[in-house]
């Protein structure tokens, strides 16, 4: 069995976007109700998210963007940074814990008190760019993370797999052409942010997929297109943006991924890096918005984590 952290904080229920956003509080209640129901909670080591520092954060952001994003967090009421993305008076101590969390992550799985960690945040992050917010993120916390294990751990290789529904846009916007990263993407095209089809760097191993592709279309992408990318890199930690929204039920876009291929998809990346990395994961909730079918995804992706 695989010790594994699950990484979370109080505020991050308390971000919220407004009524009828899916990007919604009730996310992570799903989640932890259905871990405590499976009784899986008991097997995992908790934590609580710790703040990210302005020096780590200053890793993947530019410092302006840092100190525009704190001056336009409200300290009552709402201030919409672009249609779909919001701030309340929580937000941005919600954002700097996970942006913490996966700091947190990366220290404690390189100290070996932990095999691999998921971080069960909000905001996700994998849509933040280096100087701008979007798609419902602030901080681009994978990047943060990826970046610490890197500059703090001297890390020479690591590897991001990302498998929402969306591109990553942020993480690619923050690591193309950087040669200590290797980015594996999966995610519907064309869809929002409508990236991602065309790569911006060598390092990013992007493959767009059809609304209606499924968990065959998943399993290519990794072995055909992945797997000889991964083997050859041979990251020294993998980490991975975990979207839950290419589930067939997540009405916010047209994969039709099931649980049974998030959990195939852990175990490929679990053994990828028990070949190079001494099994090191850290994993970051990005999107998942129909709520069963999120805490059952993350039920099997955490599953899997604790083998």
């Amino acid at each position: 069995m695989s010790k594994t952290a699950f990484i979370t904080h109080p505020i991050c229920h308390l971000h919220d976007m407004g009524d009828y956003h899916p990007e919604c509080p009730a996310r992570l209640q799903a989640i932890e109700e259905v871990l405590r129901s499976e009784g899986l909670d008991s097997k995992l080591i908790q934590y609580e998210a710790p703040l990210a520092s302005n020096a780590q954060l200053s890793q993947a952001h530019s410092s302006a963007y840092i100190a525009a994003l704190e001056r336009a967090a409200p300290s009552r009421g709402t201030v919409h940074l672009d249609p779909d993305t919001s701030m309340n008076p929580h937000s941005w101590q919600a954002a700097l814990r996970s942006a913490g969390a996966g700091v947190h992550a990366v220290d404690l799985v390189m100290a070996g008190e932990v095999d691999n960690a998921f971080c069960a945040v909000r905001p996700p992050g994998h849509h933040a760019e280096k100087s701008r917010a979007m798609g419902f993120c602030f901080f681009n916390n994978i990047a943060v993370a990826a970046c610490h294990a890197l500059e703090e751990h001297a890390l020479r290789r690591v590897a991001i797999v990302d498998f929402d529904v969306h591109h990553g846009n942020g993480s690619e916007d923050i690591f193309a052409d950087d040669e200590r990263v290797l980015m594996c993407g999966c995610f519907q095209h064309p869809f929002y942010p409508y990236s991602g089809a065309t790569a911006t760097g060598e390092n990013m191993c992007n493959v767009p997929l059809e609304a209606g592709s499924d968990g065959e279309d998943l399993r290519q992408a990794a072995n055909d297109i992945w797997l000889h990318r991964l083997d050859d890199f041979a990251p020294q930690m993998f980490f991975i943006s975990a979207g839950f929204d290419a589930h067939y039920a997540d009405t916010i876009g047209g994969l039709r991924f099931t649980e049974e291929d998030y959990a195939w998809c852990t175990r490929f990346i679990k053994q990828l890096a028990a070949k190079s990395a001494q099994g090191r994961i850290v994993s970051m909730l990005e999107g998942g918005y129909n709520l069963e079918a999120l805490a059952s995804s993350v039920i099997e992706h955490l599953q899997v984590l604790a083998e």
